[in-house]
């Protein structure tokens, strides 16, 4: 008997256009002997709906204005229901439909942080991924550091603000020029896909950078710039998780930026990365060891500096990594045996589990 699985997309995040293509790619890959699909579109208003149209609507981000496709839907937190209502426009009255679990193709805020995660907890639906906790906790940068460091993960050193009434920018500016110098970065806490990121040179940029970041959240980190090789480990499983080899992202660019990473397509890819295979066996360790501290569960991608002198530094975990066919994530993980849509099994069978 057919599993049937809602697959929600879309979402009230500047990753909205991401996560489109994401489950755009997860939805093809499925198996469509083994599972019934219903497709769950978030506009970015955050208006919920079933979408009955095709997934190159979803990639080209038509979806939401094909009013034909659309029938108004939520998911129910009622555990009786265990699932969604979705509108019967000729009887205009709702109807219950049930299914077996999610696939939340979330990226960032409402989707990434937990919040997503409560809700199907609370409606008695499994899901792909990690829990409410683990969730917001990785989302969050500044808890993420926090937790691994007290787990003697190595991680990059920071500073954390707030914007508060009583923000001093010169304080934060002279503190972070005395810790690390220029350059340095400066990021939301809150924000996946380095959303609101910046490279600071000097106090014009400085003042910039934090000006940029706390326009996506309130609270900001910011980094020493470490200078190393950009590392990605693919972590899968729940209880016992495991670590693909090191990937290797490198940027052709300033740094591994929202441009670099969807618009202008320059990174080049290496898998495994370009280090020797005992860092790279410690830093697939450190990946599963950080997934495990975190309570992780289902999926994630752990990123990771790989400097010169041998030494690494985690930078953060991706609970909801980017998920079309060519991601590092899959890819990754189709190096270790998992080919993209045994992939997606395995995940569903996680959530399950």
């Amino acid at each position: 008997m057919k599993k049937h699985i809602a697959v929600i997309f879309g979402g009230m995040s500047t990753e909205h256009e991401v996560s489109c293509v994401s489950a755009a790619g997860v939805v093809d890959n499925m198996d469509k002997d083994k599972f019934e699909i219903s497709k769950i579109g978030i506009t970015k208003e955050g208006v919920w709906f079933l979408y009955t149209g095709s997934t190159e609507s979803m990639r080209t981000q038509k979806w939401s204005q094909e009013t034909e496709n659309l029938y108004p839907a939520i998911i129910s937190p009622c555990t009786v229901h265990h699932g969604f209502m979705v509108l019967d426009k000729p009887n205009k009255k709702y109807e219950i439909v049930r299914v077996d679990a999610a696939f939340p193709v979330l990226h960032g805020k409402n989707g990434e942080d937990g919040t997503i995660q409560g809700l199907l907890k609370i409606a008695g639906i499994p899901f792909v991924g990690s829990d409410t906790y683990a969730s917001a906790v990785c989302m969050d940068k500044a808890a993420t550091k926090i937790l691994c460091e007290k787990e003697n993960i190595p991680i990059v050193p920071f500073i954390c603000a707030r914007n508060t009434p009583d923000f001093d920018l010169e304080k934060l500016r002279t503190e972070a020029e005395q810790r690390f110098g220029y350059p340095m970065f400066i990021k939301p806490a809150n924000a996946g896909s380095s959303v609101g990121v910046t490279k600071a040179y000097d106090r014009a940029s400085f003042e910039k950078g934090v000006k940029t970041a706390f326009e996506n959240d309130r609270k900001i980190l910011i980094e020493k710039a470490v200078k190393g090789k950009e590392i990605e480990v693919a972590v899968l499983g729940n209880d016992n998780p495991v670590a693909s080899v090191c990937g290797e992202i490198d940027p052709h660019s300033e740094f591994y930026d929202y441009e670099t990473k969807y618009i202008n397509d320059t990174a080049e890819y290496f898998i495994p990365a370009r280090i020797d295979s005992a860092l790279n066996k410690k830093i697939s360790e450190t990946a599963v060891k950080a997934y495990k501290a975190l309570d992780c569960r289902g999926l994630a991608r752990v990123d990771f500096f790989a400097c010169e002198d041998g030494s690494f530094y985690l930078n953060e975990i991706n609970t909801i990594p980017g998920f079309t066919p060519i991601s590092m994530y899959p890819s990754l993980m189709e190096n270790a045996g998992y080919a993209y849509p045994a992939l997606i099994e395995k995940l569903i069978e996680l959530a399950l589990a």
